[in-house]
């Protein structure tokens, strides 16, 4: 499946808001609050990186750049 840099730019969103929840909720002594979290957490930022990957792919770019300039969009944009 295709992603257009706007889809990467807002799975990275998803994945950064989901790590907010992560630390706000690390300290809270609700362990299975935090696993649901962190399992949220991870799992996004798998599909943001799976993403990043087919899309470098698809335009010939090196993944590491595409994943930098969509960190770059999402931080820049916040």
């Amino acid at each position: 499946m295709a992603h257009t840099f706007e889809e990467l730019v807002e799975k990275q969103r998803a994945a950064d808001q989901a790590h907010a929840t992560v630390q706000a909720l690390r300290d809270q002594g609700d362990p299975p609050a935090y696993e649901t979290a962190w399992q949220a957490w991870r799992d996004l930022a798998q599909d943001v990186r799976a993403a990043v990957t087919e899309h470098a792919k698809e335009q010939g770019a090196m993944r590491a750049g595409v994943e930098l300039e969509v960190k770059q969009t999402v931080r820049h944009s916040e």
